[in-house]
C-alpha cells in the first residue's frame, strides 16, 4: 500500500508511511501508538474500500497548539467592542506503517542477523549461538533479561555482544551490564 486514507477526531487524512501531520487533540501520551481506523487503502493499482486486513500504525510526536486566531467584533456608533483570541489544541503524529510491517523497522535490521543460521543448543544446556557469536535471540533481549543472561555467557559470547551493541544498538545500559559482565568474568 503506497496510501492510506485513515479517520481521526471525525475527520479524514490521506497518508503514507513516514508521514507527519497535525490533527485535532488526541488525549494519548508522547510516544504512544494507535491504530486509527482504516477508510480506503490504494496505490498498487487499485483502490479498496474498508479493507479488511490493513491496519496502519501510527505514533504521537507531541501536542502542540495552533497559530493564534483574533476574534474582533464592533458595531458602529454603539461603542460595542470585543476582542477574543483562540488557539487550538492539536496532536502531531506521525504514521509508522501501512498495512503490515514498517519498511524502516525491516531496513534497520542488520543483513548478517536475517541470513544467520542459528545452531542447536548443546546437551549441557549451554545457549545456542549465531554465526557472529552472539547468543541466540540475543537483538530481542531487554536491557534487564540481558543483565539477567550476561552472568552464564563466556568471555567470547560477552565480548561478541559488546562489539554488536557498540556498532548496531549502542544501549546505555546494556553496554554498562555487557562490560560489568566481562570485569566479572576476568577477576
Amino acid at each position: 500500500m503506497s496510501y492510506a486514507i485513515i479517520s481521526v477526531g471525525g475527520k479524514q487524512y490521506r497518508v503514507r508511511e513516514g508521514e507527519r501531520l497535525l490533527v485535532d487533540r488526541l488525549e494519548l501520551d508522547d510516544g504512544a501508538t494507535f491504530a486509527p481506523p482504516v477508510l480506503l487503502s490504494g496505490g498498487d493499482g487499485d483502490a479498496q474500500v474498508a479493507p479488511a486486513g490493513v491496519v496502519v500504525t501510527a505514533k504521537v510526536v507531541a501536542q502542540a497548539k495552533g497559530p493564534k486566531l483574533r476574534i474582533g467584533k464592533y458595531k458602529k456608533r454603539t461603542g460595542y467592542k470585543r476582542h477574543t483570541g483562540f488557539r487550538a489544541s492539536l496532536t502531531q503524529i506521525e504514521i509508522e506503517s501501512i498495512g503490515g510491517t514498517s519498511r524502516r523497522q525491516a531496513a534497520k535490521e542488520p543483513a548478517h542477523q536475517k541470513a544467520a543460521p542459528e545452531t542447536a543448543a548443546t546437551e549441557a544446556g549451554a545457549p545456542a549461538e549465531t554465526a557472529g557469536g552472539l547468543p541466540a535471540g540475543y537483538a530481542d533481549l531487554t536491557i534487564a533479561e540481558l543483565k539477567r543472561a550476561a552472568t552464564g555467557w563466556d568471555a567470547a559470547e560477552l565480548a561478541a555482544a559488546l562489539d554488536y551493541e557498540k556498532a548496531h544498538a549502542k544501549r546505555k545500559g546494556a553496554l554498562a551490564a555487557l562490560e560489568s559482565a566481562i570485569s566479572e568474568a576476568e577477576s
